[in-house]
């Protein structure tokens, strides 16, 4: 899977999960609010350490200074330092807040956005017939075995980028053979004629039942008669009917192949790596930093965003070993122990993930997303809004209870964030309580 940097992930207050979807932009309490008829109503006492979010130094230090400013001019007024001649308060009260919604019991979900890749998934190699001092010729892609020479063949025809191979179709051509695409885990490596026995037998048989040839049984015994649909088999491709499979007859994969690249071209000598190429299903690609790595787990679903900000529904297919990228190319392969801090800090967890309805990825083949990982699910909170938050001079938040006439501060403790809400809780706070928000 290809290495990248991190996603970007939001970073919510100490003690409270991280959410996306919204940086959290509490407004500013005053020290001092009032109950609608000029009267100062007293503020609750901050709350604890530990619900202050990590801001810059500098955002944190202007948050701080306008609420002081803003705390004396309301004790200003409200004891009457601004002139008012006889000392009692002059300054009207507020009118309230400009919107209001009501405190909610619900479920959140806090989560991580990842940056993935759309595309086939991981590639690999197809490579030419290892050659060996007696049997070279019978291992060089079927090409030597009729005419009896040594050399590696001649490439004569080879499939283009992005083309789909199925089983018995061929994966390339050498000296006018092909060499077909059987299913299977087990490769050939080595000649199978009658007496033959073992897996790679039943894998053969399987392919040839599945390409339509009777007459035979599908086990782990090569006799007669399966070298007799061999026979029928060679003669559709256009081979001697020798009635054995030797090294090179035939490419086994899994299931249907994309190819990727063509790494040989017509007129070329059979040899290294013959092409690329990847499953035939869109997937898509995270490398999961390894601090986030519990978020993923074998069939879990997750939020993909698409480059037109459409979204699709995504499960958790497959979950790799750690990698590191203290290498350039990024495909190192995790420390044994000689490794330095560095690497360790960059290492990812390589995860694949599958798309439900695939028809919903249109015409995209590659692109660049956004995964968004669930990581806690807290049933039964209170929650409001994060634009419900005000940050209070001395630390912690607050929110902006209205009673009638009256509004006034009490002070919350956080916990999860997600979906654009915040668990709150603390004294007087309760389910339906009315709280102020920008309007």
């Amino acid at each position: 899977m290809t290495g990248r940097e991190e996603g970007t992930v939001e970073t919510a207050p100490e003690g409270a999960k991280p959410v996306t979807g919204g940086e959290l932009e509490p407004r500013s309490a005053a020290l001092a609010s009032y109950d609608g008829n000029g009267g100062v109503v007293e503020p609750a006492s901050a709350s604890p350490e530990g619900s202050r979010p990590r801001r810059r130094g500098m955002r944190i230090a202007l948050i701080a200074a306008c609420a002081v400013v803003v705390a004396v001019a309301a004790v200003g007024a409200a004891l009457g330092v601004f002139g008012g001649g006889s000392g009692e308060a002059t300054a009207s009260a507020p009118t309230g807040p400009p919107a209001t919604t009501k405190v909610k019991r619900t479920t959140l979900t806090s989560s991580q956005t990842l940056d993935g890749q759309l595309g086939y998934g991981d590639t690999s190699a197809v490579k030419s017939p290892a050659s060996g001092s007696s049997s070279g010729s019978a291992q060089s892609g079927g090409a030597a075995q009729d005419g009896g020479g040594t050399s590696a063949g001649i490439v004569t025809w080879m499939p283009s980028d992005g083309d789909t191979i199925t089983r018995g179709k061929p994966v390339y051509r050498v000296n006018q053979q092909s060499v077909p695409l059987l299913y299977g885990s087990v490769p050939l490596y080595r000649t199978l004629k009658p007496g033959s026995s073992g897996s790679d037998v039943k894998m053969l048989e399987r392919n040839l039942r599945a390409l339509g040839y009777r007459g035979f049984t599908v086990d782990d015994d090569y006799g007669y008669d399966t070298a007799a649909a061999v026979e029928k088999w060679q003669d559709k491709l256009g081979r001697s009917e020798t009635g054995e499979v030797k090294v090179g007859d035939a490419v086994v994969a899994p299931d249907a192949r994309r190819v990727a690249k063509a790494e040989l071209a017509i007129g070329d000598t059979l040899s290294g790596d013959v092409l690329t190429w990847t499953g035939t299903d869109r997937v898509i690609s995270v490398d999961l930093p390894v601090q986030y790595a519990d978020l993923a787990k074998k069939g879990g679903e997750t939020t993909v965003t698409l480059p037109d900000n459409t979204t699709v529904t995504a499960v958790v297919t497959d979950i790799g070993t750690p990698t590191s990228s203290g290498d350039s190319s990024g495909s190192g392969a995790a420390s044994s122990g000689g490794s330095s801090g560095s690497g360790s800090s960059k290492a990812t967890v390589p995860v694949e993930l599958e798309v439900k309805d695939t028809k919903k990825i249109g015409s995209y083949q590659a692109a660049s997303v956004s995964v968004e990982f669930a990581a806690e699910t807290r049933s039964n909170v209170l929650a409001v809004p994060i634009s419900a938050l005000f940050a209070l001079p001395g630390g912690g938040y607050a929110v902006e209870v209205v009673t009638g006439s009256k509004t006034e501060y009490r002070t919350v403790k956080l916990g999860t964030f997600g979906n654009g809400m915040v668990e709150i809780s603390g004294a007087g706070i309760s389910e339906g309580m009315v709280v102020g928000v920008p309007k």
